[in-house]
């Protein structure tokens, strides 16, 4: 029988005070899962995987994205093309999920054979006046931005990822991402609902005291502070800090690399943030020492001290330096679970062992979010307590979250929840 007792979605989504956490509901609920992959993943724009996915023509990358699933390929005439992942004869799923080489695309049920630009070229048994014409392969809307691909399967994308291309294609420009390859690449399923992975993955509140490894790169000041609660040598240290960053911000711009913080949140459709960030130390990259992990820079790098040209995107984070970049995007599986894909990018011709050491490539990111994932866990299991309520984000150091989870509601009611 109907519980007629479970508060719809509308009801929850209204609820949300600004400022604070979402209602549990919209972290547990298994009909919130739903509305989130229709809406969010099935009609915004999407981060996919990267141009480095599908090198040359022939290769293929299969990615599923809440109940859909697509084919990411680059055609014989090397343009990168996307398509639902489904034989436009009886519906049957053509790829399994993951990287391919193919020379066409061939359904395993009735051997439909399509080109690589998505045309039908046989149908077995059909009879000679079957209109093959009627048959090619439904595209996926694609943007490639400086190598960085995104899709969006609804048949009326927001137009607004034309503002994402203006800023961040001169930001990743020099990295030439397009041509570099991936090196490595994990998926681990986080035991959270999507938008606690979204949401760790926008705060540093939490990185002093459970991420050892990142901190070696990252300073913690670029990510908020309670004024009040400084030492008066803290208060000198951050002051320091954001002297320095002015100084430093400037001279990167003065030489042709775009660094201040741009900001797409609440108010449209594709929200992102990007700013070019000082790594601590030897200032390099996010490695166990600080230094860069492959002597072969991206692109057209000539020097390694550029920072760290971090993006966030509606369900993505990226860092990318002058060495090698992290790509980083989630998929909701279930309402606790969220599949957390890490590709790391060298350039195309840095050789393993001789121009980069795959373990010190990896190490930060790997203990990170392994770090992240127990968080996401604890989050998850807070929220589908009885004991759980919204709780108040830091306006020093959670803002970001704020603006995320204000987004998210704006999106879910201004399509119909």
């Amino acid at each position: 029988m109907l519980d007629l007792s479970i508060e719809p979605i509308s009801s929850l989504l209204r609820a949300r005070r600004a400022g604070y956490t979402l209602p549990a509901g919209l972290y547990t609920r298994p009909d919130a899962y739903e509305a989130d992959v229709e809406v969010i993943f099935h009609r915004h724009w999407i981060a996919a995987g990267v141009e480095a996915d599908v090198p040359e023509p022939g290769d293929v990358y299969a990615l599923d994205i809440g109940r859909s699933s697509i084919v990411i390929l680059r055609d014989d005439d090397g343009i990168v093309r996307a398509f639902h992942n489904v034989c436009s004869h009886r519906g049957a799923k053509l790829l399994d999920p993951g990287p391919g080489t193919v020379g066409r695309l061939v359904c395993p049920y009735h051997q439909w054979v399509y080109e690589l630009s998505g045309e039908l070229m046989d149908a077995p048994h059909m009879g000679a006046d079957f209109d093959k014409g009627l048959g090619h392969l439904r595209p996926v809307n694609l943007r490639s931005i400086g190598g960085l691909l995104y899709v969006c399967l609804s048949d009326t994308p927001p137009e607004d990822i034309e503002d994402l291309a203006a800023v961040m294609e001169p930001r990743l420009a020099a990295y030439d991402l397009a041509n570099a390859k991936v090196a490595f690449e994990t998926d681990l399923v986080e035991h959270g609902n999507w938008k606690l992975t979204m949401e760790n993955n926008r705060e540093c509140y939490h990185c002093t005291a459970n991420h050892p490894e990142l901190c070696v790169s990252f300073v913690h000041y670029d990510f908020g502070y309670d004024p009040e609660g400084l030492t008066p040598d803290e208060a000198e240290e951050a002051k320091a800090h954001a002297e320095r960053y002015a100084t430093q911000s400037a001279d990167w711009e003065a030489q042709g690399f775009p660094s201040s913080a741009v900001e797409r949140g609440p108010g449209h459709a594709t929200n992102f943030r990007t700013q070019r960030l000082i790594i601590a130390g030897p200032g390099e990259s996010q490695t166990p020492d600080g230094r860069a992990a492959s002597s072969k820079l991206l692109g057209g790098m000539t020097r390694k001290d550029t920072g760290d040209v971090h993006l966030w995107g509606n369900n993505s984070w990226n860092h990318v330096m002058a060495d090698h970049a992290v790509i980083f995007a989630c998929y909701p599986l279930a309402a606790g679970r969220t599949l957390v894909r890490t590709k790391w990018l060298v350039h195309k011709d840095a050789v393993e062992g001789q121009d980069y050491d795959l373990e010190t490539l990896t190490a930060i990111w790997k203990a990170t979010n392994d770090q992240d994932a127990a968080l996401v866990a604890r989050a998850q299991a807070g929220a589908e307590s009885i004991g759980y309520r919204p709780g108040p984000y830091s306006t020093f150091t959670e803002g970001t979250l704020d603006d995320f989870t204000t987004w998210y509601v704006e999106r879910m009611t201004a399509n119909g929840y």
